[in-house]
């Protein structure tokens, strides 16, 4: 049995993805998972360095990891009318994005490197915990904030604006799904073993799907934000056809970011494919 390390958030939609493959409900012949939830700027972190086999990862951190690790096509979080919001308090008449200090959950995450295409001169930034940022920009501890996940569910009850949805802007932009993360393993693993965890992930979601109530409680162990409602727009928004596979859509989305981000300077040129 070869033991391997696995990382994802405690975000609504990771814990609804793996939660039956971390409790056995659906088992990968020869290999066992050990999992750790943190922060997808944390996992960023340490797949960068090589901490992980199997992990969560923002695509613009993945980026930097083609040479060491491949992606899966199951498991990730790409979709329309999902992507990162940049906000403001309400009372505020101008915004100068350039100039204004703006927090973002880490510097590695998607949200940031879509800012940056948006706007390439933007630097003045606040890194943070991306549960942090909403309470952050209501106080005046910056000027305005890039939120992800559940936060854009809850941030008028901040007192807060939507100032530019940047999964607009990329759809716009670029005809394809926004792709925010996806699930890399190391390529030493091989390609029978990624094919297994490929497939492992998919009956996953499959068990979740048919054991809601079930998969519910391991859910609200983790969630940052803890009503139901707010959950499960989560999964319904970030849990999608993509997560299941990629598709051939969706291949071209991630191929179009990462290509994008090299051409502006922003991540590495790797001759590696993203897949094995």
């Amino acid at each position: 049995m070869t033991a391997l390390s696995l990382g994802y958030s405690p975000c609504p939609n990771d814990t609804f993805i793996f939660y039956a493959l971390v409790h056995q409900k659906i088992t990968l012949p020869g290999l066992s998972l050990k999992e750790n939830l943190e922060d997808v700027e944390t996992l960023n972190q340490m797949a960068l360095q090589s901490r992980m086999d199997i992990t969560k990862i923002s695509f613009h951190a993945f980026g930097y990891l083609r040479n060491q690790y491949a992606l899966l096509r199951s498991g990730g979080a790409l979709g329309k009318g999902c992507g990162p919001l940049l906000v403001t308090r309400a009372d505020q008449t101008k915004f100068d994005p350039v100039h204004q200090r703006i927090a973002i959950p880490g510097e590695l995450t998607t949200a940031y490197l879509l800012l940056r295409l948006h706007e390439p001169k933007i630097n003045n930034i606040v890194v943070m915990p991306f549960h942090k940022i909403l309470k952050a920009v209501q106080e005046g501890a910056v000027d305005g904030g890039l939120i992800i996940h559940e936060s854009r569910f809850t941030y008028q009850r901040f007192g807060l604006k939507k100032i530019l949805d940047l999964g607009d802007w990329w759809e716009q932009f670029s005809g394809y799904p926004i792709p925010l993360g996806g699930i890399i393993v190391k390529r030493t693993l091989g390609k029978k073993n990624v094919s297994l965890i490929e497939e492992g992930i998919r009956q996953s979601i499959y068990y979740a799907h048919k054991h809601p109530e079930e998969t519910q409680i391991y859910i609200h162990k983790h969630a940052q934000e803890i009503e139901n409602s707010v959950t499960q727009k989560h999964i319904n928004l970030y849990v999608n056809e993509y997560s299941l596979d990629i598709g051939p859509q969706g291949e071209k989305a991630i191929r179009f970011l990462l290509t994008e981000a090299e051409q502006k300077g922003f991540i590495p040129h790797s001759s590696c494919d993203i897949f094995i």
